[in-house]
């Protein structure tokens, strides 16, 4: 008897738990939603979420509360979220790092695909691999071809090490046997500079820190890192046509909340993100930007996180990156 007592009283306080969430979600917002960047105010997640929150606050009925926590490559805001109540008032907007490679390059606490609910793709920074115009190649497969020729004494740049834009790289020597030097900087603009003075031949990085010097003949556009050409480069082949099929990377900002958000928070929270990045405005502060709007549904991004983690794991291990 006492036995089924205490199953009755163990069912009714599922049901009552239950009933509380239901409730919370459909009231959900009811006060500001606190959104954390993991990297420094000003910078590219702060745009992005001033350009964002006029719509998404007009869909939701709330203020949303911009917070800068940066460090350690943007984990300290990141593990904060994961670890926070799951209830949709804390919500992380960070990058490609913090989703899918920092857990294998560094220490972290959290396994942030498991610690995480992701909520939306917020922004795509599409790839672009540059070159110094002394190099005599003018597209990928002839830069392949040249670092071939001139093995140990081609340099390629990275804003970071273990970012994407070092990965991408690493995949590439790896898949052609490549002898190339990596010297990571500390951010974009070094690594621009680094090109333009020949300290580097090669340096991947989005296509806004570029255009200006390819505009000027400073640079040459060897590849995009994307599926298709972008159409502000309409003469410069992916790194698929350059004979590298499946080669696709690209910097991407997200936004997520701890995981066990309840579904109908998530989806609300969603319905926010579409809205604001149908903006007309938005849309064409992206352009200027050189952001792009994601192409995937939130559902479609969630479901590729995995991938796309698996896919850098691997290329963490052969080629030895850590930061640890």
């Amino acid at each position: 008897m006492r036995c089924t007592n205490f199953l009755r009283l163990a069912a009714a306080g599922m049901m009552l738990s239950l009933s509380a969430l239901s409730g919370h979600a459909q009231d959900f917002p009811d006060k500001p939603i606190r959104v954390v960047l993991t990297y420094t105010a000003g910078g590219v997640s702060d745009g992005i979420m001033r350009l964002l929150a006029p719509k998404m606050e007009e869909v939701l009925g709330q203020k949303l509360i911009i917070e800068a926590k940066p460090g350690a490559a943007g984990n300290i805001g990141t593990i904060e979220v994961a670890k926070s109540a799951p209830d949709g008032y804390t919500l992380v907007v960070t990058a490609t790092n913090n989703f899918v490679i920092n857990q294998f390059t560094m220490a972290m606490p959290i396994d942030p695909l498991a610690a995480l609910a992701p909520v939306a793709k917020l922004a795509d920074v599409p790839l672009v691999l540059f070159s110094n115009p002394t190099v005599p190649a003018k597209d990928f497969a002839a830069f392949m071809d040249y670092v071939k020729a001139n093995p140990g004494k081609v340099n390629f740049g990275s804003p970071a090490p273990g970012t994407v834009n070092h990965l991408l790289l690493e995949r590439v020597k790896l898949a052609r046997n490549l002898d190339m030097q990596h010297i990571p900087y500390r951010g974009s603009p070094q690594g621009v500079l680094a090109l333009l003075q020949n300290d580097i031949q090669l340096f991947t990085v989005g296509l806004a820190a570029g255009l200006g010097h390819l505009k000027d003949g400073k640079f040459t556009a060897l590849a995009v890192a994307t599926a298709e050409r972008l159409p502000e480069l309409p003469d410069t082949p992916t790194l698929i046509e350059s004979g590298l099929p499946g080669f696709t990377g690209a910097n991407w900002w997200g936004m997520a909340a701890p995981a066990g958000t309840p579904e109908p928070v998530i989806r609300k929270l969603r319905e926010a993100v579409q809205a604001a990045l149908k903006e007309p405005n938005v849309i064409a502060r992206y352009k200027a930007i050189g952001l792009g709007v994601p192409q995937e549904s939130p559902e479609q991004w969630a479901a590729g996180l995995k991938a796309e983690a698996d896919l850098w794991s691997e290329i963490v291990k052969k080629a030895g990156v850590t930061l640890q």
